[in-house]
């Protein structure tokens, strides 16, 4: 993992687009050249953050999901923004397409024509034993009319196999959460559960 000079990160700050942010400072920017660096700030002691990079862990993931044939961003690069704090980064190519959140609230008479697709892709993960504990429309992209992918990707989690009801009641309840938290509770989602219940 190369180490980013204080003048690299302070450029590329500097031309590119913060995406999104917390207290900490930036955590997604659109870089001129088309990459996104993705920052993985972080709440653990700094030697497991070192021994285990979160910018790794995210890297990881995008390959197995690359495996597993669903769309994830492709890593180019492994970043230390702070090594010795434990702060890794990583330089990504973006998945081409939008939001289901996005999409939504732009037009949300539109979104019933999306569901069994969407609720085809979910299932599709399920089956393949991919639990992504924070599931919800801001992170499901659409990159055709019926083919989706994933970003923000760290805490998923490869089961191996078709993954248990339980866990399935347990992602479905967090996409009610995510829909309360971000205000969008006329988001059709009975309609998706069902149709997630009836794909084959």
């Amino acid at each position: 993992m190369r180490i980013v000079s204080a003048q690299e990160l302070e450029d590329w700050l500097a031309s590119g687009r913060v995406l999104e942010k917390d207290a900490r400072g930036p955590k997604v920017v659109a870089l001129e050249n088309g990459l996104f660096l993705k920052v993985f700030q972080h709440r653990r002691h700094p030697l497991l953050a070192r021994l285990q990079p979160a910018a790794k862990r995210f890297a990881e993931n995008a390959h197995r999901l690359q495996l597993l044939e669903i769309s994830a961003p492709v890593v180019q690069e492994l970043l230390w923004i702070d090594k010795k704090k434990g702060i890794s980064a990583c330089l990504y190519q973006p998945l081409p397409g939008t939001s289901v959140e996005e999409i939504y609230v732009q037009n949300p008479d539109n979104i019933a024509t999306l569901l069994p697709a969407l609720a085809k892709f979910i299932r599709t993960l399920h089956e393949r034993g991919i639990y992504f504990r924070s599931l919800h429309l801001g992170n499901i992209i659409q990159l055709t009319q019926e083919r989706f992918g994933l970003i923000d990707i760290l805490d998923l989690q490869f089961k191996g196999r078709k993954i248990n009801r339980w866990l399935v009641q347990r992602n479905l309840r967090h996409l009610q959460s995510y829909l309360n938290r971000r205000k969008l509770t006329e988001f059709p989602l009975r309609k998706l559960i069902e149709l997630y219940r009836r794909t084959p």
